[in-house]
C-alpha cells in the first residue's frame, strides 16, 4: 500500500457509506428521484454533532452567499451539500478516496446540487488549486487522517485569500498515550499523527493566520461518540452484509476502544477560526 493506502481501505469499507444511505431512504419510503437536501442532510452527515455543528462552524466562519469555499477531506460532501443549500455559496470538496469522492458527486447530483458544488479527487498535502482561490477553507474530523500536519497548514493557508478564514474541527491528542494505543489508534482509526490545540494554533501561527477563537470540545465529543457507537452498532448487519462479518466485528471493537480513549481523557476534540492576515 501507499502511504495514502489505509486510510482508502478504512473508507472503502465504513459503515455510513452511500449504499447505507440509499437503503435508509428507501425505508422511509423516499425515491430517488424525489430526493432534495432537506432529506438526504439528516443521513449523510458523518461527523460529529450533525447539522449543528455545520451551523456553528457557518456562523463563526462568516460564510456568505459570495464565498468561495473549499472543504478539505470532504468525504462523501455532506457538509458541502448542506452548506451550499443553506447559504447559496460555491463549494468545492477535496478528498482522496475515490470511492467516496464518487459517492459524494451522484449524492449531490441526486440532491440537485451540482451547479454550487463539485468535488475534485486528490490529496490534502499537494492540492491541486492556485494560490489564494478560496474564501474559506474548512475541514470537519477529518485532518487527523493527514499525515503531516504542518504541511496540511501550510497548504490550507496557501489556497486561501489574504483576508480569507480557516475554519475546522478536529481529533486531537489531549493527554499522553502509551505506545500500545498509539499503535491501534494508527492501524485502525488510521490516525498516524495527531495535534494538540496549542499545536494547531502553533501551526496556524506559523503560516499567517492569526487565531479568531480555539474551542475544546473534548468533553461534549465523549458525550456524542457514546451515542455513536450505540447508532454504529445498530448498522452492524449492515456493514456484515456489505463488508463482511469480519469487518463488522473489527469496526464494532475499534470504534468502542477509540471511545474509550476520549472517556478516559487521552483523546479530545477542537474548533479552530483563523484568518489568513494580508
Amino acid at each position: 500500500m501507499t502511504a495514502a493506502g489505509p486510510v482508502v481501505a478504512f473508507y472503502d469499507t465504513h459503515p455510513i457509506n452511500e449504499d447505507q444511505i440509499l437503503r435508509a431512504l428507501a425505508a422511509r419510503g423516499i425515491a430517488t428521484d424525489a430526493l432534495t437536501e432537506e432529506v438526504l442532510k439528516d443521513h449523510d452527515q458523518d461527523h460529529f454533532g450533525g447539522i449543528e455543528a455545520n451551523d456553528l462552524l457557518i456562523e463563526a466562519a462568516g460564510i456568505r452567499p459570495d464565498h468561495i469555499v473549499l472543504d478539505v477531506c470532504s468525504g462523501m460532501g455532506g457538509p458541502a451539500r448542506y452548506l451550499a443549500h443553506r447559504i447559496g455559496c460555491r463549494v468545492v470538496g477535496l478528498d482522496l478516496t475515490e470511492s467516496r469522492h464518487a459517492s459524494a458527486q451522484r449524492l449531490t447530483a441526486l440532491a440537485h446540487l451540482d451547479h454550487l458544488v463539485e468535488f475534485r479527487l486528490g490529496n490534502a498535502l499537494e492540492m491541486p488549486f492556485a494560490d489564494a482561490s478560496f474564501d474559506i477553507v474548512m475541514g470537519q474530523e477529518a485532518w487527523c487522517h493527514v499525515p503531516h500536519k504542518p504541511r496540511l497548514i501550510a497548504e490550507c493557508a496557501r489556497v486561501l485569500k489574504p483576508g480569507g478564514v480557516i475554519a475546522f474541527t478536529d481529533i486531537l491528542r489531549r493527554a499522553p498515550l502509551t505506545e500500545t494505543e498509539m499503535a491501534r489508534l494508527t492501524s485502525e482509526m488510521t490516525f498516524p499523527d495527531l495535534e494538540t490545540l496549542d499545536g494547531y494554533a502553533r501551526l496556524l501561527a506559523a503560516n499567517g493566520c492569526t487565531l479568531a477563537r480555539r474551542d475544546d470540545l473534548s468533553e461534549l465529543w465523549a458525550r456524542i461518540l457514546i451515542d455513536r457507537l450505540r447508532m454504529y452498532r445498530s448498522l452492524g448487519s449492515d456493514t456484515a452484509r456489505k463488508f463482511g462479518t469480519a469487518r463488522s466485528h473489527q469496526w464494532d471493537e475499534t470504534y468502542a476502544f477509540f471511545v474509550e480513549r476520549f472517556a478516559s481523557g487521552g483523546l479530545g476534540g477542537g474548533r479552530f477560526i483563523a484568518r489568513r492576515t494580508g
